[in-house]
């Protein structure tokens, strides 16, 4: 070992250089001295060597090549990351549960479900996120943002989940499948649902008695047993509410208030829930499918009225001649055979 050999050391930090050149450029860390210059946005780095790398994001660069997926990039040190896609190397271990990352970005993250720390606050309503992205998903919210559209049917979304289910609407592509039953399913909620059927699990617990529900729609729809006092009161036909919400949606009846717009024809609704259904019209959407011949509705509505022809129901029952009618409509047709009227128009009157 040469013991000769000369060092050179910051005066600041006490850090040791072999090379002068090194010390110096060190030296701009302690300074903020930026001598180099991008001509083209005039963004100023300490060192060459990052000039360098900088000018390749104008200039589309990328001269370092993955051997196994040809994919390119503008740093070595990015292409050595990405082989840990390829390799499946976990270098970097979480001290608290073990789980391991390809990335330190990624075990930086994780440590936050750890310490509860949620650094990215939203400025409008001071809500905490753990990630910058979560919360550049928020803020459209505020903004009212919605940067992915649908090239099928013009639909927008504020997100990219959002997004990518509503396109499985129009690729007809169901990626979970049940294990069980081999269903396959376009939603992981839906999916969750449905496997809850085949294990009996009801994550949705009533506190009055006990009774679990696959869903908190179906937990609602139960805790209506329990729930007798109706304390709301419409001022026009004395009907009786459980729930201030539904009477105002109620009002609209007597008031003619139809305040959900649909952005394709103009026409209007009293509830958000009635224009989501219209638009299926629009966008072509079935969600609901007959679990017998896969026929698939607009309405849940309409599948239950389908699943009469499978199960041979004829609820509705003329009172005159006691026959019996699977729909509703199709009763009333018959009815006006009983009372002289012609259930259906001649063309030529």
């Amino acid at each position: 070992m040469d013991t000769n050999k000369r060092t050179f050391k910051c005066e600041v930090c006490d850090k040791v250089f072999n090379q002068c050149g090194h010390l110096i450029q060190h030296m701009r860390i302690h300074t903020g001295e930026k001598p180099f210059t991008c001509e083209v946005c005039d963004k100023m780095f300490t060192v060459r060597e990052s000039l360098k790398h900088h000018m390749r994001l104008h200039s589309g660069e990328k001269p370092y090549k993955c051997e196994i997926c040809d994919k390119m990039f503008r740093k070595i040190a990015n292409l050595n990351k990405h082989k840990r896609v390829h390799t499946g190397e976990k270098p970097f271990k979480c001290e608290l549960c073990s789980k391991r990352f390809s990335w330190s970005e990624n075990l930086s993250r994780h440590m936050r479900i750890h310490t509860g720390e949620k650094p990215f606050r939203c400025e409008v309503c001071d809500k905490m996120f753990r990630q910058s992205g979560d919360l550049n998903n928020h803020m459209r919210i505020h903004t009212g943002e919605k940067p992915f559209k649908c090239d099928v049917c013009h639909k927008i979304f504020g997100q990219s989940r959002d997004f990518n289910s509503h396109m499985r609407i129009h690729t007809g592509e169901k990626p979970f499948k049940c294990e069980v039953c081999d269903q396959m399913f376009r939603q992981s909620g839906d999916f969750n649902s449905h496997t809850r059927m085949h294990t009996g699990e009801g994550p949705f617990k009533c506190e009055v008695c006990a009774i679990t529900c696959s869903s908190i729609i179906n937990l609602n729809d139960h805790m209506r047993i329990h729930i007798v006092e109706k304390p709301f009161k419409c001022e026009v036909c004395d009907k009786m509410f459980r729930q201030s919400g539904v009477l105002n949606t109620h009002m609209r009846i007597h008031t003619g208030e139809k305040p959900f717009k649909c952005e394709v024809c103009d026409q209007m609704f009293r509830q958000s829930g009635a224009l989501n259904t219209h638009m299926r019209i629009h966008t072509g959407e079935k969600p609901f499918q007959c679990e017998v011949c896969d026929k698939m509705f607009r309405k849940s509505g309409d599948v239950n009225t389908h699943m009469r022809i499978h199960t041979g129901e004829k609820p509705f029952k003329c009172e005159v001649c006691d026959k019996m009618y699977s729909r509703n409509e199709t009763l009333k047709k018959h009815m006006k055979m009983h009372i002289g009227e012609k259930p259906f128009k001649s063309k030529n009157m």
